[in-house]
């Protein structure tokens, strides 16, 4: 299972508005970052495909650092864990779709 680190900056612009007085990152925002630090370290010419889940456990608020657990198994699907220390905020899977040469 590969590791990284993925922190919101105190002043992330998703949260201005979401909420005023008690911030926290939007879900979309929090999955799409996710998804992004993922397919950096996935290396291999694919792309996220179709998404089977996520589910949001716990809010992430503006200056909070996420740990990102994550494998891909033979078929592709990348299964996915983040965490804020050892509180699980967003669990989820999706379909990773791999480009091949033409044979």
């Amino acid at each position: 299972m590969a590791a990284l680190i993925l922190r919101f900056a105190p002043d992330h612009p998703a949260a201005a508005g979401h909420f005023p007085g008690n911030p926290i990152i939007p879900g979309a925002c929090l999955l799409s970052e996710t998804v992004r630090a993922i397919a950096s370290q996935l290396r291999d010419g694919g792309a996220p495909g179709r998404l089977r889940y996520a589910k949001f456990l716990h809010p992430v608020r503006p200056g909070d650092r996420l740990a990102i657990h994550f494998e891909r198994d033979r078929d592709g699907v990348v299964r996915f864990a983040c965490a804020i220390g050892t509180t699980t905020a967003l669990t989820g899977q999706i379909e990773w779709q791999t480009t091949r040469a033409a044979e």
